[in-house]
């Protein structure tokens, strides 16, 4: 059986995001998917964009003649400063995110529980270099944390949980999630859906994230 409804793409899913990201902010953007918010913030708000590694005002991923190359991203990506953007030290940059000066950061996310626990960092895989990075500052020192992730793993497995089996990042530090799927909040109560791609029903929602959804 067919399926009745579309998946959002990457960029969609980007788009969904800055929806919720308010005028001024000051927002950091993590490692991956995350980082096509850069390339799509309208002209019309003025959001401020910090890597940890010490960049204030980073536009988006740089391309071809953009290209700096002394000037990267914390993923070691190469992007472009806008106009009145800065480069600080790697200590005053940590201070801005210790200090909760950031309003907003946006992480990837390999699981993320009922109760808004992150895991972003490690997995099983004996291949992968584990290595946390600021994720954990981020997560904890942040005022928001927003998750933008694949619902499910290639193998189908929802990466929404009741309880995280790999190793944290921040116990209760996500504050919503946004998939291919669906926009959630994590609430007291539990994961509240506040939206969902068009044709998929909440119950056919619940069946594929393996965890109660609570409707907006």
């Amino acid at each position: 059986m067919s399926k009745s409804y579309t998946p959002r793409s990457v960029r969609e899913v980007a788009r969904r995001v800055i929806r919720d990201i308010p005028d001024g902010a000051c927002v950091n953007l993590g490692i991956g998917r995350p980082m096509e918010i850069s390339n799509l913030l309208p002209p019309d708000k003025e959001i401020i964009l910090q890597s940890e590694n010490g960049v204030v005002g980073m536009g988006p991923l740089a391309e071809d003649d953009d290209v700096d190359t002394e000037l990267v991203n914390a993923g070691k990506q190469f992007v472009t400063l806008v106009r009145g953007g800065s480069i600080v030290h790697h200590a005053d940059s940590f201070a801005m995110i210790r200090g909760g000066h950031i309003d907003i950061c946006v992480l990837g996310a390999f699981q993320v529980s009922v109760r808004g626990d992150l895991a972003n960092w490690r997995t099983r895989d004996r291949d992968a270099i584990p290595a946390v990075g600021g994720a954990m500052d981020l997560a904890r020192g942040a005022k928001q944390v927003f998750v933008m992730m694949e619902h499910t793993t290639r193998k189908g497995e929802s990466k929404l949980v009741e309880q995280c089996s790999y190793p944290l990042t921040g116990a209760g530090v996500v504050d919503r999630i946004y998939t291919d799927l669906a926009t959630l909040a994590v609430t007291p109560d539990g994961l509240v859906v506040i939206d969902r791609v068009a044709g998929l029903t909440h119950q056919e929602l619940e069946e594929i994230s393996k965890v109660r959804l609570l409707q907006s």
